[in-house]
């Protein structure tokens, strides 16, 4: 069991705006207390020797890991996800469901409402994503487009029912039927709408975005991109400044230059790394599941029998890696994209997203070769990975 106060020491921390170098943090009963060179005689030290303290990182989109997947509907399945992204510095996620039947979408919305109120063990669920039944054809990626559903105010207000105050994000394509009416009336339940999956020129996409819509899912992937008579949904939500983009910088589903692109063209505050991963994610090669689809992956990358990306196996310290190395960012940049830029777009960066005196003491110590070797939520080490056994 974690100590109630104690300070934490490593060669770097990484707070949002500077990295301090040599300095200790005081953790003070789940909180972040101070930043001192010079700590007390009498409080622990967790010393992490020349690795870097990192706030926890935040996943806005994934599906699952390790064999399950948020769509099994079981809280057992939450606990999986949660301690497996513990491991990999995470400290917060939006349990994020895929197309399947609506039945299975509902059950789905309550056990995300129940974690999000009981919460498992590792990192916490922040919400719920729906991500899935309001897309287009054209672009449905490993979506299953046999459980498309009508954009209607009944269907949406039965997933906010279901989720019983945890639905944060709806993910929908806007040239839908009475998309603006209905992107108005998420906005006004607090709900966020994502736009994706879709063949939205740039004019619609335009439109989605004035009557509230906050951006573009896995900007790129699954969406009509650019062309130069037509800008489509990517060039308009790249070129809107208040718009947030996911990013699923893996290496496979965007080209490094595109990163460099996107990053030129949004900055450091309107780019959310995600992972996007789904129930593969730390598993070996081999067929699986996402939602009533067949997947298969291949050397890490999963796709649809007919070769569409399917998710990804991809982790958020990897995704920190490829920004920073990849799309020649800054790493605290890079880190400022898994952290406190998810954190503002969900309005709780006040208490979570980067290290500060008297935010929850949410964070993560990253070594140098990238890997997680221990992770803190509220104070409480839920992850630690000896040095020796890797």
């Amino acid at each position: 069991m974690t100590e109630p106060v104690f300070y934490v020491k490593a060669e770097t921390i990484y707070c949002q705006e500077t990295v301090l170098k040599d300095h200790l943090m005081l953790i003070d009963n789940g909180r972040i207390s101070d930043f001192t060179e010079s700590p007390k005689a009498d409080v622990p030290i967790h010393d992490y020797g020349d690795a870097a303290i990192i706030p926890g990182l935040i996943d806005l989109h994934i599906h699952g890991r390790e064999g399950c997947d948020v769509i099994d509907c079981k809280m057992s399945s939450i606990e999986t996800i949660s301690c497996s992204l513990a491991e990999h510095g995470v400290t917060g996620f939006l349990a994020t469901t895929v197309t399947t039947d609506w039945q299975q979408t509902l059950n789905a919305m309550a056990i995300i409402g129940q974690a999000y109120t009981q919460q498992p063990s590792g990192a916490q669920v922040l919400g719920g994503y729906s991500e899935g039944l309001f897309f287009s054809e054209i672009h449905k990626g490993a979506h299953n487009q046999d459980y498309f559903l009508e954009l209607s105010q009944p269907h949406l207000e039965a997933m906010i029912k279901a989720a019983n105050g945890s639905l944060k994000v709806v993910a929908l394509a806007p040239e839908k039927p009475g998309a603006n009416t209905l992107i108005q009336y998420l906005t006004a339940q607090g709900v966020r709408v994502m736009l994706g999956h879709c063949d939205a020129t740039y004019e619609q996409t335009q439109q989605a975005l004035g009557h509230g819509a906050c951006g573009g899912v896995h900007v790129f992937n699954g969406m009509r991109g650019i062309h130069h008579r037509d800008p489509g949904c990517a060039g308009a939500v790249l070129m809107d400044d208040n718009a947030l983009v996911e990013v699923i910088a893996d290496g496979v589903h965007l080209h490094p230059t595109i990163l460099k692109l996107i990053y030129r063209l949004k900055g450091p505050q309107k780019i959310a790394l995600i992972s996007d991963c789904i129930n593969a994610g730390g598993l070996i090669d081999g067929q699986y599941k996402l939602g009533k689809m067949d997947v298969f992956v291949h050397d890490g990358v999963a796709r649809t029998a007919s070769g569409s990306f399917a998710g990804s196996t991809l982790t958020l310290e990897r995704a920190v890696k490829n920004m920073h190395l990849l799309g020649s960012v800054e790493l605290r940049e890079a880190i400022n994209m898994a952290s406190i830029v998810p954190a503002q777009f969900l309005n709780i960066e006040s208490q979570v997203g980067s290290l500060a005196s008297g935010k929850q003491a949410d964070f993560a110590v990253l070594k140098n070769d990238f890997s997680i070797q221990a992770t803190y939520v509220k104070g409480r080490q839920c992850f630690f990975r000896d040095a020796q056994n890797g």
